[in-house]
């Protein structure tokens, strides 16, 4: 496998990487690839059983004014707990 990795930072990171590893560049690619891989299946398996649960009626959908007023009141309770002048 040939990768190209244009973003400097990014490559020092993973020259970073090999150095304190040991490891060579192409396995801790592949190895941060399955890891990415396995977390997006488990992702789409928890929404995909959301959906079915929306659609089976299993669940109720929350409306987005709520949603908004719930964080709208948790932002505001997190300001008021900021130590003040």
């Amino acid at each position: 496998m040939d990768v190209r990795v244009e973003d400097p930072e990014l490559q020092a990171q993973l020259n970073r990487w090999v150095a304190d590893t040991g490891r060579g560049p192409q396995e801790l690619i592949e190895d941060a690839m399955a890891g990415y891989f396995d977390e997006l299946a488990r992702v789409r398996a928890v929404l995909d059983c959301r959906y079915d649960d929306l659609g089976s009626g299993k669940v109720e959908p929350i409306p987005g004014e709520e949603i908004e007023a719930y964080f709208r009141e948790k932002s505001a309770a997190a300001r008021r707990s900021l130590p003040g002048p």
